[in-house]
């Protein structure tokens, strides 16, 4: 009984191996194709989510690497940028947006749910923008918002021992409330960040930057206003995205290839499990 229960055993264990082996070096239909897929999902930052569980976290870093190597295909004479994200680090938007201004080839952003802030920096670096009709984007503005606990800790009787070796070292804890002074440096910072966010935004569309200083007020668009607004091309979904990468570098059929960082084992067994714990959610924090 128990040489029949080992072999069981290990049965099952060599079919999982092989259900994530497959999983991982599974060719794709559109593989060697003549136009890239990249996505863009989830908060945009500069590095991968550390969290096993997560995948709701598009790092600058894997996606400028696949703008790269799509660039450098021959075989590639398009890229799609289909795009679900709220935006997150301005740092990471500018990564991702300087990486595609690089591109040598045509390059179309396809907003389907959401393309806002960061996220819509990034797509305004594209020749042309698809946005469906009710998706959301723009939202062109920046946060920068914190937790203060100064009253809290009053209440209870706690006290900030405020120890520095410069002037400004602790500012923004949330252990004291903000002076006058730092107040003015955080929203001078934020504005000279909203300033840039503006300026790129306007070089990458054709714009007149005045113009969309006067949409720049962090508000978001559903895609019929924003294309009314110019901030988008076209009101549509893939189908129109590919009809447009059609003309636009002259392709008469496409074959997509999805780019992507490839996952390990361990990844992959992650994505498996959170994938069939759909009880199991993450809330996110957009900063930008």
């Amino acid at each position: 009984m128990s040489k029949l229960k080992s072999a069981v055993i290990l049965i099952i264990f060599l079919l999982i191996i092989s259900y994530l082996a497959a999983s991982i070096f599974k060719i794709e239909k559109g593989d060697f194709g003549n136009v890239a897929l990249i996505k863009i999902n989830g908060v945009i930052a500069t590095e991968s989510a550390n969290s096993l569980f997560s995948d709701q976290t598009a790092s600058s870093e894997d996606i400028v690497n696949e703008i790269k190597k799509a660039n450098e295909d021959k075989d590639i004479k398009a890229i799609l940028f289909e795009i679900n994200s709220p935006g997150g680090s301005a740092v990471a938007s500018a990564e991702i947006a300087e990486a595609i201004n690089k591109v040598n080839k045509t390059t179309v952003a396809l907003i389907r749910e959401i393309g806002t802030s960061g996220a819509y920096w990034a797509a305004s670096a594209c020749d042309k923008i698809v946005a469906h009709p009710l998706s959301v984007t723009g939202s062109i503005g920046v946060i920068g918002s914190y937790l203060e606990f100064s009253g809290l800790l009053e209440m209870y009787n706690v006290s900030y021992e405020r120890l520095v070796s410069g002037k400004y070292k602790d500012i923004g804890t949330p252990m004291k409330e903000l002076t006058p002074e730092e107040r003015q440096i955080f929203q001078s910072t934020l504005d000279q960040i909203h300033e840039y966010f503006i300026n790129a935004v306007a070089k990458n569309r054709g714009m007149d930057p005045e113009k969309v200083k006067e949409v720049a007020t962090g508000r978001f668009y559903i895609g019929s206003e924003a294309k009314e607004l110019g901030l988008i091309d076209v009101l549509g979904s893939r189908d129109e995205a590919l009809q447009l990468i059609k003309q636009e570098a002259n392709i008469t059929e496409i074959k997509l290839v999805k780019y992507e960082k490839s996952k390990g084992l361990l990844s992959m067994f992650a994505g498996a499990f959170s994938k069939s714990n759909l009880g199991l959610e993450q809330g996110v924090k957009i900063t930008t």
